[in-house]
């Protein structure tokens, strides 16, 4: 058997796992510091530390990648599974798995640009959530009595909007809120600007403008913090970013989309010249019509006063016909009627108490006899009992 120490001096050092890794680091890192790679992500996953960990593969192989918070913060999409990329970074190996990996600087979609592939998936992200339904969307006021606007103070939109607007209804009021409309600072002065008109809370509506652009020119209005400030605006807002054919998100989320600035300014605001033709119309409509309406009121009138005569006479005389009938069966049973047949009703003088029994009265008393006409006071001279009485009326 050969002896280890043999071994060792003919075929060179003996490498510990980790001294061999080391090396192996040193030597990725110092070939392969810049590179840039083409692949496929796959098995992606945003850890909650902030960082990215995924594959990049192509039909044949893959390789382990990682993108750390510091340099993806700034990223304007999201990597996801199946999207083809161009990532550049260093390679270099994880001691801790001896597993070498690519990490990743600087990350773009591969055909699509990123801002683009940023577009998409913000849209369906907000339209998932409802953000652009249009049981959210809230009406534009016919004639505002104040309009607000938020672009820049220095651009030419805010000209054109107060030509149009001054061409239209000239007596308006416009109500600036300024805001950059460009830059890294751009979408937070925009959502300012607009929670600004909110708290005022003396502006009908909103016009949000800016003039035409790139995507990138435009980017401060595909932002999630202005889409969602626009969506709880609680003033309805009118979009009017670039041109005709420019889309934002800013578009989907707000109460109306116009094409552009000028195009917002028309539609917020009607011409004070067609309104006038339109009153005027009115009222030669309404002196043409009103005597004739007159004349078909008064014609109701009477028709309804005949039907109402009618109705009034039927009611009295199926009153009158109640009445006679109840009053019939009152003089039935009223006491008169009984008297009338030759009864009468004998009370006691003074007392007026009836008599009901001549045990009730005493010889030589007064009683005071109600008969059916008139009533005569009498003084007993003499009683029966009622036995008597009885055999004298039979």
């Amino acid at each position: 058997m050969e002896d280890f120490n043999e071994i060792n001096r003919l075929e060179g050092k003996i490498y510990k796992v980790s001294e061999l890794n080391f090396e192996l680091k040193k030597l990725l890192e110092g070939n392969y510091p810049d590179i840039w790679v083409e692949g496929e992500i796959s098995n992606f996953h945003h850890h909650s530390s902030g960082h990215m960990y995924f594959d990049l593969k192509d039909e044949n192989s893959k390789i382990r990648s990682v993108m750390f918070s510091g340099d993806n913060r700034n990223l304007k999409f999201m990597p996801e599974d199946g999207m083809k990329v161009l990532a550049r970074g260093g390679v270099t190996l994880y001691l801790r798995k001896g597993e070498y990996q690519i990490v990743v600087r600087y990350i773009e979609p591969k055909g699509k640009g990123a801002l683009l592939i940023a577009f998409e998936q913000l849209k369906k992200k907000l339209k998932a959530e409802g953000l652009f339904d249009i049981k959210y969307k809230k009406p534009i006021p016919f004639l505002p009595s104040r309009i607000g606007v938020v672009t820049s103070l220095g651009g030419a939109v805010l000209h054109d909007i107060k030509n149009v607007l001054n061409r239209r209804f000239e007596n308006h009021h416009l109500v600036i809120s300024p805001s950059s409309v460009e830059g890294e600072s751009a979408s937070s002065e925009i959502c300012r600007a607009i929670d600004n008109l909110n708290q005022y809370g003396k502006v009908d509506v909103i016009i949000l403008a800016r003039g035409g652009g790139s995507l990138e020119a435009l980017w401060a209005f595909n932002t999630e913090e202005v889409a969602r400030t626009v969506f709880s605006s609680e003033i309805p807002i009118i979009s009017a970013v670039g041109h005709e054919t420019d889309f934002t998100i800013s578009d989907f989320v707000a109460d109306l989309r116009a094409p552009t600035p000028s195009a917002a300014a028309e539609m917020v605001m009607p011409e004070k010249s067609e309104l006038l033709n339109q009153i005027y119309s009115y009222i030669t409509r309404l002196k043409t019509s009103l005597p004739r309406v007159t004349t078909n009121l008064k014609n109701q009138a009477n028709y309804l006063y005949g039907d109402l005569q009618k109705a009034i006479s039927v009611i009295i005389n199926e009153r009158k016909s109640s009445f006679k009938n109840l009053s019939e069966k009152l003089n039935t049973l009223s006491p008169l009627a009984i008297l009338s047949r030759g009864y009468s009703v004998c009370c006691m003088v003074p007392e007026k108490t009836i008599v009901r029994s001549s045990d009730d009265i005493k010889i030589g008393q007064q009683v005071d006899i109600l008969l059916y006409k008139g009533n005569i006071v009498c003084e007993v001279l003499e009683k029966d009992a009622y036995e008597k009485v009885t055999d004298i009326c039979k």
